[in-house]
């Protein structure tokens, strides 16, 4: 019995040290280290430059079918939208109009962002259940319908990120933050950055501050 007592004494001691060992590098000994598999599950973010993009292809012809059994309910056969579910095709040269039609094919400006949002969040209510070549397909569909690639092009992860999308140059203004900035060096500032201010525009140019100056 006295021999039990001893060894269950040197097993929760060993324990002990593995934990303190292990908690020793994590800051704060606060959660745990995820495993790679558990990282692996949220690392499915792909850059604008194709970066991350999971191997895999496919082409609209392909594409099509899966469209119409996956998109087509809510987005409509020809990505036309159905009731208040958004337009998926058309709208180009509207954006500076009165009446933009905002499109993957006018307004986004990536189409690795395309991928990126329909693996991550489409279809609705089923997010993430469309593999990877089913997601190059219909993205391959998608950009097919408006004109940006033929029906028999093959999107993959080797050039996803190469699709010259038309509205990519006119999508955001040059990120002002400092910590983005590339300097001469090619490294961004990560501290002490003087970033010189502009202002660009003011409310009262556009007619949302009121007019009565006390209110």
């Amino acid at each position: 019995m006295l021999g039990l007592v001893k060894l269950l004494f040197l097993i929760m001691i060993s324990l002990s040290v593995a934990s303190m060992s292990y908690a020793e590098n994590r800051k704060y000994n606060i959660g745990k280290i995820a495993s790679k598999e558990e990282v692996a599950g949220w690392d499915i973010d792909v850059r604008p430059d194709g970066f991350g993009a999971p191997k895999g292809s496919g082409n609209a012809m392909e594409g099509e079918e899966i469209y119409a059994n996956r998109c087509a309910a809510c987005h409509g056969d020809f990505g036309e939208g159905v009731d208040n579910w958004p337009v998926l095709v058309g709208g180009s040269g509207t954006l500076a109009s009165h009446d933009p039609v905002k499109t993957t094919g006018s307004y986004w400006p990536y189409a690795s962002t395309i991928y990126d949002y329909v693996y991550r969040s489409m279809p609705f209510g089923e997010a993430q259940t469309l593999t990877h070549d089913d997601t190059y397909k219909i993205v391959a569909y998608l950009l097919n319908m408006n004109d940006i690639i033929d029906d028999e092009f093959v999107l993959s992860d080797k050039n996803i990120g190469k699709i010259k999308m038309p509205n990519a140059k006119g999508f955001l203004l040059p990120d002002p933050r400092p910590d983005v900035k590339k300097y001469k060096n090619g490294q961004p500032c990560m501290k002490n950055c003087n970033v010189p201010l502009k202002i660009i525009g003011k409310a009262r140019d556009i007619d949302v501050t009121p007019e009565d100056e006390k209110s």
